[in-house]
């Protein structure tokens, strides 16, 4: 059952209420929302966006957009699943900093590498929750989340399948390959760092 006192059911209220004003994409409610100022007056442009203008809320609202149903509910429910052990056995503190440095990174990754700035979803860091849990479980020996091998597996296959280019011919769409992996990295640095700083 979702605690709505959670961190995890505020990330999961702000992507359905972003997904659904922005009309999954195709509103015009969609561009202030961007990784990239593009609203015909400035050249979309890292430079332009952060230095100029100054909206540095698009590195991480990008986040919370989606641009289908499936897609929503599907990177919700990984929020629910993951989010809600971190929160409840790390604590809040926690949570919300590997959420924002994954989610940020995860971001960034995908612009730089791609050049693209329409991009959104929160798989980026949901791979990096996975990863973060991956890193402690690896030193619990899979007690600390409970969080059964083979959804690790499947979930590290799913993001090698999506390098290759399959999904986009099962009807899957353009997926931020780059987010996932650079989220991913980033949960296992905020693992190893946590592990080892705070003992956990």
């Amino acid at each position: 059952m979702l605690d709505t006192k959670s961190i995890y059911f505020y990330i999961i209220v702000i992507s359905v209420l972003f997904s659904y004003a922005t009309n999954f994409g195709y509103s015009n409610l969609l561009e202030p929302f961007l990784f990239l100022k593009n609203n015909g007056s400035f050249y979309p442009s890292f430079e332009n966006t952060y230095l100029i203008s100054m909206e540095w809320w698009r590195l991480i609202t990008p986040t919370f957009l989606h641009f289908s149903f499936t897609h929503l509910i599907f990177n919700c429910l990984w929020i629910y699943i993951l989010g809600s052990k971190i929160e409840i056995i790390d604590g809040k503190g926690i949570f919300i900093t590997l959420f924002l440095i994954t989610g940020l990174s995860s971001n960034l990754g995908q612009y730089f590498w791609t050049g693209n700035f329409l991009f959104g979803g929160l798989s980026g860091a949901v791979y990096g929750l996975l990863g973060y849990c991956f890193i402690l479980d690896l030193e619990n020996r899979g007690y600390r989340y409970n969080l059964p091998p083979a959804l690790y597996i499947f979930m590290f296959c799913w993001l090698l399948i999506g390098f290759t280019g399959v999904l986009k011919i099962f009807g899957f769409g353009n997926v931020a390959n780059i987010a996932h992996l650079v989220g991913m990295i980033a949960g296992f640095i905020f693992g190893i760092i946590t592990r080892y700083s705070l003992k956990l």
